[in-house]
């Protein structure tokens, strides 16, 4: 089984790329993403890879972080319906950090942007990956934890009021999120939301 490439970029296809490693060229099939941010052909370049098998046909897949790999890993051992095919349109489309904040949000519209990915696949993915993607957020638990709560409704009101203001000034649901599970940890419990907010403004001037 082969888990990484490390050589000299050969080519460049429209699915799939080629690594030229001591002079055997190795085609891996990756993300749009990934494919975007190789090197110019003849530069070194190093892969993550998911070696596939079957009967008919051994595949290789590449990935520029292991991080990157263990998703297209856990969309397709954990989620039905989604195979190479889709879990790389799903991370063409989406980053992990992009993908992990969409699921703890439940924001099916997010994860249903992928080619190939419809209402009832992009259900599946966030009902199957819910317990699973903070491991893989790169993100504080206490982050997560919120998103979390804010997407299933059961946000005590002074947070959801906090987050939903810094909304309206033109903040993302995700930014307004990281910002006001930051401000819980220093104003501590029973805050109210004005506190919250004004807290949540410190931490995005930073």
């Amino acid at each position: 089984m082969i888990g990484k490439l490390k050589g000299t970029l050969d080519e460049v296809d429209e699915d799939h790329c080629i690594v030229d490693v001591h002079g055997v060229g190795y085609v891996a099939y990756c993300s749009s993403r990934t494919l975007a941010a190789l090197p110019a052909p003849g530069e070194a370049m190093t892969l993550f890879i998911e070696t596939y098998v079957r009967e008919d046909m051994i595949r290789l897949y590449g990935f520029r972080t292991a991080l990157e790999r263990e998703w297209f890993r856990m969309l397709m051992n954990n989620v039905q319906g989604v195979g190479a095919k889709v879990a790389l349109a799903i991370l063409s489309t989406l980053a992990p950090s992009d993908l992990a904040n969409a699921i703890a949000l439940r924001d099916i519209a997010t994860v249903s942007r992928a080619p190939g990915v419809g209402k009832k696949v992009a259900e599946r993915i966030v009902t199957e990956l819910k317990n699973k993607a903070p491991a893989f957020a790169g993100t504080a638990s206490g982050t997560i934890g919120l998103k979390q709560e804010l997407g299933e409704g059961v946000a005590p009101a002074p947070v959801a009021d906090a987050v939903s203001a810094l909304t309206n000034l033109g903040y993302s649901r995700d930014i307004a999120a990281n910002a006001v599970a930051a401000a819980m940890k220093s104003a501590g419990d029973g805050a109210d939301s004005a506190r919250l907010i004004r807290l949540g403004l410190k931490e995005l001037a930073r």
